[in-house]
This record gives structure tokens, sequence and C-alpha cells, in this order.
């Protein structure tokens, strides 16, 4: 087997810890000894032992003068654990390959530059964008310190989200619901507006076997959530975060009462100040969200400039009505020019529906 061949072995294991690492890295490795593979492992869960160090407890054999391959520039700084890379010069690990390099800034090519130092050589970004990818959401929390926003929508094909009477169970079929509850597991936290939550009364769980549910955040500037909704009264079982702008604590604590927890965030044009939001759940270590919202939620979203990529799935079937809801809404841009413009799409056939998948080209609409 070549390199990409056995980096891309380190990129299915990787994917085996998806929803459960987070915020840290997605992270796969192994470890090759006269081509044959000795050991793997991947990251398993947060505060447990890196990819590296589970493919090294996995060894057969001695790794002594063995290959290892690393999705992920190994570590050299203290953690929850001690460096991959004191463990791989130990073991006299010959060679390692690597798909991406860490932008972590207590890393920045240090792992890497200290490797070498020892003697040992390093082949660096072997599928290196399919190896980004599976870090996408890591790359953009480490450097920005801010969660990496997944708006998701569904809709028919032309272009609405609801009937006239505001029924949406179920615009897309079977499959494409599946991969919402996989990519809920995936993600740190599900985000709706209050609007979505009186209109549907959602559960925003993850609903697949051995999934994990995300953090719910219920954007809501009033603090409106009826204590009688599924999600009032499911949160003392799923961790259920409200962001709201009413700061009376009176009103808070038939909430908390209830297993919510509140965060106070500022208002800005009369709605909940997005960018506030983002930063403090930021602190928080909530390193991704999958937002859920309705036409106004996301229009706040893409105006504050905190969404990365946009998930669009489309039906085959036509609702009709003049005035139907839409998956963004708002005043809208002014001009054609001034559209939030996607790029790098990807094109998903999900049993009769269709998966569009599109990064958001930043700062289109301000010109900067």
């Amino acid at each position: 087997m070549k390199d990409a061949e056995y980096m891309r072995l380190a990129l299915q294991l990787a994917q085996k810890g998806m929803g459960f690492v987070a915020p840290n890295p997605m992270v796969g490795a192994v470890l090759i000894k006269d081509d044959r593979i000795i050991g793997q492992g991947y990251h398993e869960q947060y505060g447990g032992l890196h990819a590296e160090r589970n493919a090294l407890a996995n060894a057969t054999e001695s790794p002594k003068g063995a290959a290892l391959y690393v999705t992920l520039e190994p570590c050299c700084h203290y953690g929850k654990t001690s460096p991959c890379t004191k463990a791989i010069i130990e073991s006299e690990i010959r060679r390692v390959v690597i798909g991406s390099h860490d932008p972590n800034p207590l890393m920045a090519g240090k792992g890497i530059e200290l490797l070498r130092k020892h003697g040992i050589e390093v082949v660096d970004g072997v599928l290196k964008a399919e190896c980004d990818k599976l870090c996408e959401v890591f790359f953009h929390f480490i450097q920005t310190g801010t969660p990496y926003v997944l708006m998701k929508y569904a809709m028919t094909m032309d272009g609405k989200t609801a009937a006239y009477t505001g029924a949406s169970k179920w615009i897309t079929g079977e499959a494409a619901r599946r991969r919402v509850h996989e990519d809920r597991h995936q993600y740190s936290a599900v985000m709706a507006g209050i609007g979505t939550v009186l209109a549907d009364d959602p559960l925003l769980t993850c609903r697949i076997e051995g999934g994990r549910n995300p953090l719910r955040i219920i954007c809501d500037t009033h603090l409106c959530l009826p204590l009688s909704s599924q999600i009032a009264l499911t949160a003392k079982k799923v961790p259920t975060l409200i962001a709201t702008s009413n700061t009376d604590l009176q009103q808070h604590q038939p909430y908390i009462e209830a297993g919510c927890r509140i965060l106070t965030v500022p208002q800005k044009e009369g709605l909940l100040d997005l960018n506030k939001l983002i930063t403090k759940l930021g602190e928080k270590k909530v390193d991704s969200i999958l937002l859920e919202g309705g036409g106004i939620l996301n229009w706040s979203a893409l105006q504050a400039g905190i969404v990365s990529k946009v998930q669009t799935y489309i039906a085959p079937k036509l609702f009709g009505g003049a005035n139907e809801k839409t998956p963004v809404a708002g005043q809208g841009v002014p001009l054609p020019e001034d559209a939030f413009l996607l790029t790098n799409s990807i094109v998903t056939r999900l049993g009769e529906d269709i998966l569009i998948e599109s990064e958001v080209k930043p700062c289109v609409h301000r010109n900067c």
C-alpha cells in the first residue's frame, strides 16, 4: 500500500470519533512496519488518549523502525494528555506521514520541527484536502474562538418551507431526515429560534442508535418559551440553553427549575446580538452549531456573518402559495450584487431528495 492508502485508512478511523471529541479534532493513526499494519487508533473521546497514543497502545509488536500515518500533525504540548511527539520519539518510530498541519498557536509546525530534530523523517500534506475537511470545525474554532455554524433548511422545489397552513412535516424523506440526525450527533449544539419552537414544538434531539444529543440553544429574545413545550419538558434529560435579553431573574427561575440554563445576551435592532452570542458560546467551548432556524433567524445569522456553511435539502415537491415561508426571510438584499455568495458546492442524492452543501463566501455583502 502507498502513503495515500494508509492515510485513507487513518481518515476512516478518525471519523469514528465524530460527536465525542469536541472541541478537540477528529484524528486517526495507523502504524506500519514491513508493509504490515501493526497498530491503529483514533481519538475516541475528549480528554482521552490521542490517536497516536492509541495506535501505539494497540501495537501488536514493537513500533521501533515503523512508520506512523496520522491525519493531523502530532501535538507537542501538554494538555489533557502529554505530547504525542514524546511518545513517537520514545517509540523509535523512523517515519511520520502527516495529512494536515495543526493551526493551534501552541503548535504551528512545532510538532513537525521537533520530530525532524530527533532524526525522524516527516512527510506532510498527504491527502491534505481530505484531512483539512475532516478538521474544518476544529480549524475554525481554534483560529477564531467562535463556533463553526452550519445553517440547514429543507424546502420544496418552489422554495417553500411549509404549506399555507403552516404544516411542514415532512418536506423531505427518511434518508434526508436521517442525515440531519447524524449531523446533530456530530455538532456540539443545535440552535433554533423561538418562532420555530412555537410553530413546530420540536425536540431537536439526535434519534439514531448510539447517537449523542447536542446542546439545544433556543434564541428567545423576550423569554417566551412555553414551559409546556417539548424543549422545556425534556430539559432535565437533554442539555438546554436559552439565549435571551430578558434579565428578570424571577422570570428565569421557572426555566432553571425545569432544567434549562439561561444565557443573557444584549439586543441589536430588537433581536439577539448573534455576534455577542457566539462569542459567549465560544468561551463555553461550544465549537460547532447546527442552525435549524426559521427564515428570520437564518437572515439574522447571515447578516451577522456567523454562517460558515449552508445545507439546502430540496424535495421534489411543489407547495405553491404567494406568501408562504421562505428559508431566509428578513428584508433581503437590495441588489443582486449584494447577495450572499455560496461556493464549493457539493451535491448529494438522498433517496428522492437532493442535498446541496455550500461554503459561505465571507464578507461579500459588506464589501470587505
